[in-house]
């Protein structure tokens, strides 16, 4: 890795330097091609909310007019990519043993869309930020998630087995698509811009997860109570992707225009910008509840329901951070009790070997 890096240019180097580095192969990639993708024509080109609403939308980072709006900006922008390229280090390691030739062919998708998604976001700071944007882009391709370097608690999480990737992909992804969402209306054109062909190439990586529990649950082969460990592993850090409650960063951000409502546009309720971590955090949960109704009535023989988790479930930021709650939302008085609670309701050694003898078994997934 280059001491500093001045251009784009010098960072696609890097970036090259980052894929071997974490041992990604490369040579699967075929003809997929990294590049930054804007769709300029998608995007308003004036301010849809906030203090500076009506006014025409930035497309440099000299016209935005502060320099702590820029600072936010630039913080959005460096979170966002630290997000993509941790993915890619968390499951680089299983496209060595998938269970079928789609599913290996998905995954690879899915990271290499990923890699391009970080690759946006860096092309966004050493274009729009100088050095200080130069210096960041190289900062994402140095953290390490198996160090627990990256900025956000799930990215920072072992992804072990194609169970764990397509819990992850399902419900770590969706919050993904919450993100880029909430950035697709933003005042900064070139971030706003950016966010349509992610979300396109995102949908694909929420369907890749929902198809394989999906799958997993009509082969019948994997014990759904082992799978609702997953699901009690992934969905509190989901949670939190979403921030603290009454935010003052998601505020300001409203303020500025950097970052809308999920359902920005398309609703007429009044913004509280002191609830819109919460609010987001609640639309998510509530949509994955209904997904969970539908993925159920695929659940094989008298093998219980899978639920997900209460909000309030061993949650590592925001009011319920350290709060000792059973995933039904029912609140467990010691902290004695909750540890063994928490021992027995996630993934353990011994469910990971129970998967192993399950994969090595063959036949686990419903084939697509």
């Amino acid at each position: 890795m280059p001491e500093t890096i001045h251009t784009f240019e010098d960072w696609v180097g890097a970036f090259h330097e980052w894929q071997e580095d974490i041992g990604f192969p490369t040579n699967l990639l075929g003809d997929f091609t990294f590049e930054a993708k804007y769709a300029d024509e998608d995007v308003s080109d004036t301010i849809e909310f906030g203090d500076f609403e009506g006014q025409p939308k930035w497309k440099r980072l000299l016209s935005v007019p502060h320099q702590n709006i820029r600072d936010a900006l630039l913080n959005l922008i460096v979170y966002q990519g630290d997000t993509e390229f941790a993915s890619v280090e968390q499951q680089r390691h299983l496209l060595e043993n998938a269970p079928t030739e789609y599913d290996r062919k998905a995954a690879l998708r899915v990271m290499a869309e990923e890699q391009r998604h970080g690759w946006q976001m860096c092309h966004l700071l050493t274009h729009h930020f100088g050095e200080q944007g130069c210096e960041e882009a190289k900062r994402l391709l140095e953290r390490r998630s198996w160090d627990k370097e990256r900025l956000l608690g799930s990215f920072n999480e072992p992804v072990d087995n194609w169970v764990d990737f397509f819990v992850f992909t399902q419900f770590v992804d969706r919050d993904g698509k919450y993100q880029l969402k909430m950035l697709s209306r933003s005042a900064f054109k070139p971030l706003a811009s950016s966010m349509g062909p992610m979300l396109k190439e995102e949908a694909f990586h929420l369907g890749t997860g929902n198809s394989g529990i999906k799958r997993v649950l009509q082969s019948g082969k994997v014990p759904t109570d082992i799978l609702q460990k997953y699901y009690n592993k992934w969905i509190p850090t989901a949670h939190d992707l979403f921030g603290t409650d009454n935010s003052s960063s998601a505020h300001w951000a409203y303020v500025w225009g950097l970052k809308g409502r999920f359902d920005e546009g398309e609703t007429d309720e009044p913004v509280d910008k002191d609830d819109l971590n919460d609010r987001a955090r609640r639309q998510y949960h509530d949509e994955i509840q209904k997904a969970q109704e539908l993925l159920n009535r695929n659940i094989q023989g008298d093998q219980p329901q899978l639920v997900i988790p209460d909000m309030r479930f061993n949650r590592g930021i925001g009011r319920y951070k350290g709060e000792m709650y059973d995933i039904h939302g029912a609140p467990i008085e010691s902290k004695s009790d909750y540890q063994e609670y928490l021992v027995r309701n996630l993934p353990s050694k011994e469910d990971t070997e129970v998967l192993a003898d399950v994969f090595e078994a063959g036949d686990w997934i419903a084939t697509k």
